[in-house]
């Protein structure tokens, strides 16, 4: 898993485009943000369904690499699966958010260090991952296909600002 925390929105379109153009879609990227996140960058305050997962749950992908800025790739991530964890103020969408609702409550009574550390993510990067995202930023992550995926990622990743990538 090569997973970055990103501080603005242009980082995010950056890093986003990075992975589409090595053929991943919103399928396969995962993000994670806090819910007053979501609303900075959401002025239509589009409604996140709070009953874990339920596109997630359906199993819904939209499949192949698509263009577009975080404008268009939350809403979509979004639009395929989304789990709020509302005690802990989190949103997650994409892979991440449906492994959790799969998991159903004991997933979410787990929260992100749980699902995280999962993923083989030390424990010690999720506590910087969650201070992180509470400062306003936005973790994506994405499980590459190759090494040299991995690589190239996490490469793009760090030059588009990312903070704290790792593969």
């Amino acid at each position: 898993m090569v997973t970055g925390l990103f501080k603005d929105s242009k980082s995010v379109d950056r890093a986003y485009q990075s992975v589409a153009q090595r053929g991943y879609g919103t399928g396969d990227i995962s993000v994670v943000m806090s819910d007053d996140t979501r609303k900075r960058y959401f002025s239509d305050d589009r409604h996140i369904n709070n009953e874990r997962g339920s596109k997630a749950a359906e199993g819904g992908e939209l499949g192949g690499p698509i263009g577009g800025t975080i404008g268009t790739l939350v809403p979509a991530l979004i639009a395929v699966g989304v789990v709020a964890l509302p005690g802990l103020g989190l949103v997650l969408a994409g892979p991440l958010a449906v492994a959790l609702a799969a998991a159903g409550a004991a997933g979410v009574a787990v929260g992100l260090i749980g699902a995280l550390s999962d993923w083989g993510i030390p424990e010690e990067r999720v506590k910087q991952y969650e201070a992180g995202i509470k400062d306003g930023g936005i973790l994506m992550g994405v499980k590459p296909r190759s090494d040299e995926d991995a690589r190239y990622i996490e490469k793009q990743w760090k030059a588009s600002g990312g903070q704290h990538v790792h593969s």
